[in-house]
């Protein structure tokens, strides 16, 4: 079956207080939009958040999850929560980064160590600083929620070192930091939405891709990739964001309560994801993918890692990806 036809389907309390119906005395019916597949951990996650969220509301809240990209790519995502047609928007920090660039400064290559480095930056103030971003344009972050460390997949050749991407056409985010990174490491990339992407690899309109493994392994990549290097070559957030004009519309009981449970479910969400790591490379190795377990990331990073970081300071000063890189994890 392909990633075409699967699109076309339609598919832990809390530690807080229950509070009562009458702190929340209009009912409202979210609705919440996500591109990765039903396998994924963010649609795992979004129903346990619509669960959560009905109960500690006394179901004054409810939530209906849209997965699967059925909703349209992921810039249509953001375009219809900031229009406030759609209420709540899940997809990659690389896609908000054309409007708040600043975001940029989570997708330099080679910059977060492990995941605790992560948490870390993402729940603390750097994090509380860059969620303001895009409350100008008119969303509300709920949470950075996790896709995880990148690793890239190919149809032509197995990648041990950066000249073995030389002239291969990688699929990226539009992020500019994406961008910038394959085109130091000899590749040609290639931005496209993550709803388009499986049949640009299944066509062969681009070669590979890159994306962490938990995500290759549940949107099926190995039916149409040869190839996985493990390059770990940079982290990606997921942001789930609310539009701002729906956000300010509900009382302060309800308001509380989504954030109350967005909070309880970003790391439950992270630790999907994390668990799932080493799972998701055997399954790959089982459908036949040829796994480099140990490319040379030192020889990747020499080559993108300050040239990228110099051009994002360039535009919006050090002090950023220096406080990221210095976080204490």
């Amino acid at each position: 079956m392909t990633n075409i036809t699967r699109r076309t389907a339609i598919g832990a309390s809390l530690a807080a207080p229950f509070i009562s119906n009458s702190a929340y005395a209009q009912g409202v019916r979210l609705r919440l939009a996500h591109p990765h597949p039903e396998s994924d951990s963010w649609e795992k996650a979004t129903r346990l958040f619509a669960e959560q969220l009905k109960e500690r509301t006394g179901g004054a809240v409810t939530v209906q999850v849209f997965g699967n990209g059925v909703l349209g790519s992921d810039q249509t995502i953001i375009a219809s929560a900031r229009s406030g047609t759609l209420d709540i928007a899940l997809t990659g920090n690389p896609f908000f980064t054309g409007m708040a660039p600043k975001l940029n400064a989570l997708d330099l290559p080679f910059l977060f160590r492990d995941r605790r480095h992560v948490a870390v930056v993402l729940d603390g103030e750097i994090g509380n600083s860059l969620r303001t971003e895009l409350e100008p344009h008119g969303l509300h972050v709920l949470g950075f929620w996790d896709i995880g460390f990148r690793n890239i997949t190919n149809s032509r050749r197995a990648v041990n070192a950066p000249a073995d991407l030389r002239g291969l056409k990688i699929r990226t985010t539009p992020n500019p930091a994406h961008i910038k990174t394959f085109q130091l490491l000899g590749a040609n990339p290639a931005p496209l939405p993550f709803t388009e992407l499986f049949t640009a690899l299944e066509t062969r309109a681009v070669d590979g891709q890159e994306n962490p493994t938990t995500l290759i392994r549940n949107a099926r990549f190995w039916e149409v990739q040869k190839h996985l290097s493990l390059t770990r070559h940079a982290y990606t957030a997921g942001i789930l964001a609310m539009s701002r004009r729906r956000f300010d519309a509900l009382p302060a009981a309800q308001q509380e309560a989504v954030m109350a449970v967005a909070a309880a479910i970003t790391p439950q969400q992270r630790q999907m994801n994390e668990s799932a790591d080493a799972d998701a490379l055997s399954d790959l190795k089982s459908h036949g993918m040829a796994v480099v377990e140990t490319p040379d990331r030192d020889a990747m990073a020499a080559l993108v890692a300050e040239p990228v970081r110099r051009e994002f300071a360039e535009r919006f000063g050090s002090a950023l990806p220096d406080a990221i890189a210095g976080a204490a994890a």
